[in-house]
């Protein structure tokens, strides 16, 4: 609970120091009074940094990828959106080796942790038919962490003669939230450039590797670089 509370107050510290840059924006920007709502379904790139003991001791920063549908409601003037998406990131690729002193025979642990999110909320800025649209926002999100140990013997001279044992395979949900500032570039209501900034937290993941029942809250810090088609509703 004290490292809740302490991350919260780190998030919303973060927030506060973006807050004026993010309203002055909205005023060049200028909210879209119309009924037309102007969404977007983004494929994004995204970079995510360990932050905190527990996410820094069990995995490494890692690229990963997304996507993301952005649907604004025209009923309160473009100003709120729902978000849904999911995104994936290979979280460690890891390589253990060790050679018998006799034999010289070489064998390999290789280790992958990969880690999805599946996650729903809500962004608050312009939506409508502006070229700068920037947004804060928040999710929720069910959070999947897939493990897998192989024991490897390899072959130098011809990789598809290696001898591979699965040692465990393990695949473990958890949740978590975030909080995100971001900005896209909003070209005719067709194409979208977005890039931004998020805090994630996950609570009661599974110790992401070694034995035992520990559980850990990792922490991530992502930077996300999107490209989005437009897509446009009409209130009748």
């Amino acid at each position: 609970m004290v490292q809740f509370i302490r991350d919260w107050g780190n998030s919303m510290r973060l927030l506060r120091a973006w807050q004026p840059s993010l309203l002055c924006a909205i005023l060049i920007a200028g909210f879209p009074l119309t009924a037309d709502a102007a969404g977007k379904i983004q494929l994004y790139a995204l970079r995510m940094t360990p932050t905190g003991q527990d996410a820094s001791r069990f995995s490494r920063p890692a690229w990963g990828g997304g996507l993301s549908v952005v649907a604004p409601l025209h009923q309160v003037h473009n100003l709120l959106a729902g978000v849904v998406g999911f995104e994936a990131a290979n979280m460690l690729s890891q390589t253990t080796g060790t050679q018998d002193p006799q034999t010289g025979l070489r064998v390999e642990q290789q280790t992958s942790q990969d880690y999805y999110r599946l996650y729903l909320g809500g962004q608050i800025g312009p939506h409508g038919p502006g070229l700068i649209r920037p947004h804060v926002g928040s999710n929720i999100a069910l959070v999947i962490y897939g493990i897998s140990t192989d024991v490897v013997v390899p072959d130098d001279v011809n990789r598809e003669n290696e001898i591979r044992q699965n040692l465990r395979s393990r695949t473990e949900t958890g949740f978590g939230w975030d909080i995100s500032l971001g900005t896209d570039f909003n070209i005719h209501n067709r194409v979208a450039l977005e890039g931004g900034v998020r805090f994630l937290k996950s609570f009661g993941v599974p110790q992401q590797l070694g034995a035992g029942s520990m559980r850990v809250e990792p922490a991530y810090f992502q930077i996300y670089l999107g490209l989005g088609v437009g897509f446009r509703s009409t209130n009748h």
